[in-house]
């Protein structure tokens, strides 16, 4: 059986792309299709593959700058026609999932958000004044594009990361779909036997919505350390305004993160996200979550005062406001002891790799009987 993976671009290893590194282990021998690829970015098993890349990759510095292509992205994907497959997998928050494929093949979309630059997350990415603005007839466009590559003539079945994300797929595309929580590494993460350290981590990207300044200006008024982990264009500016409580160390090895999830008081988590491997992975290290209780966190960090009376995970505020998450950073203090690591420990387990193998097998199964043959059992 011949299968497709299409994916929207290979320039590093992010949460994505560490979704698209287990998927490829289900689908051994599939072809990889992508806007921008540079080489030597992911990981060995994803570079192993046949990588058909868009013709974006080929103009200069596209591997640094490829998101100030936005408006090409539509054009790039359809220059591909995939019409020698017998089953096409996509991994989608832009416009993979929008790829022409041959009538009759069977298409999986693994939708990690509708796109998000021009639906949920327009007002982080183009503000509200000129810019914004200046983008209507663009952002116009690519959601018309958007929901026209969006039907059944496009893609057979979606599958949701979150029950966040599932919602947006039936309020912008009217379809249904099915809900499997992405993979999380929880083996690469134990709790520390010894009591925490002091401080409160921030792991940061520094893309706008993810909501750092809310954290540093949150911690200007409380007497407690954060330590941000982590790089982007927009550390710089923050870094410049940071109160002496703030420490920035950068960006950091994957082992030097796990320790700093070991070791921190709590992880500090003001995004709203599609699911966020971040918290758990924090989780999995039997630490804390104080977290902005809406979108991937909500479904992922079990609050104080849990109605279903499962084991607390963390501490939920509900305005992103620094006032609110100073006031959650002072709730956590309180009820502190409260925490059990290793039930939170045990509350991760629960979104472990081999949970999402099985689950996505099932799915593609469903769709193409045999396309996972090769993949062996990962019990």
């Amino acid at each position: 059986m011949r299968t497709a993976i299409v994916h929207d671009w290979l320039t590093g290893m992010r949460g994505g792309e560490r979704v698209l590194h287990d998927l490829c282990g289900l689908l051994p021998d599939a072809d990889l299709y992508t806007l921008v690829h540079v080489p030597g970015s992911t990981s060995e098993r994803i570079e192993a593959r046949t990588i058909h890349a868009s013709p974006l990759s080929r103009i200069p510095g596209a591997g640094r700058h490829y998101r100030k292509f936005l408006p090409l992205f539509p054009w790039a994907i359809e220059r591909f026609h995939l019409e020698n497959y017998d089953f096409v997998l996509s991994i989608s928050h832009a416009v993979a999932k929008g790829i022409p494929i041959a009538p009759g093949t069977p298409h999986l979309s693994y939708l990690l958000t509708p796109m998000r630059y021009v639906w949920d997350q327009i007002d982080a990415y183009l503000g509200t004044g000129l810019l914004r603005a200046a983008a209507t007839p663009l952002v116009a466009y690519l959601r018309r594009w958007d929901v026209r590559t969006a039907g059944p003539d496009h893609v057979t079945r979606y599958v949701a990361i979150s029950e966040t994300v599932r919602g947006r797929i039936q309020a912008r595309y009217g379809r249904p779909s099915g809900r499997v929580y992405p993979p999380v590494d929880v083996d690469r993460v134990k709790p520390d036997a010894a009591p925490p350290d002091p401080w409160f981590l921030l792991v940061g990207a520094f893309a706008p919505y993810k909501r750092e300044d809310l954290a540093i200006r949150a911690f200007a008024d409380l007497d407690a350390e954060l330590r941000v982990v982590g790089d982007g264009p927009g550390r710089a500016a923050l870094e410049a305004q940071a109160p002496p409580n703030v420490r920035f160390l950068g960006r950091v090895s994957d082992e030097e993160l796990v320790h700093c999830f070991a070791r921190c008081r709590a992880l500090v988590y003001p995004q709203e996200e599609d699911f966020g491997i971040i918290a758990v992975e924090a989780q999995a290290a039997g630490r804390p979550v104080i977290c902005f209780g809406r979108g991937g966190a909500a479904e992922t960090v079990v609050p104080i005062s849990d109605p279903g009376a499962r084991a607390p995970t963390g501490v939920w505020f509900d305005a992103q406001e620094p006032a609110a998450l100073a006031a959650a950073v002072e709730r956590f203090l309180k009820v502190e002891a409260g925490f059990d690591p290793l039930a939170i420990r045990r509350h991760a387990e629960g979104f472990a790799t081999p949970r999402f193998l099985s689950e996505m097998r099932a799915e593609i199964e469903a769709l193409a009987p045999g396309a996972t043959a090769g993949a062996g059992s990962f019990d």
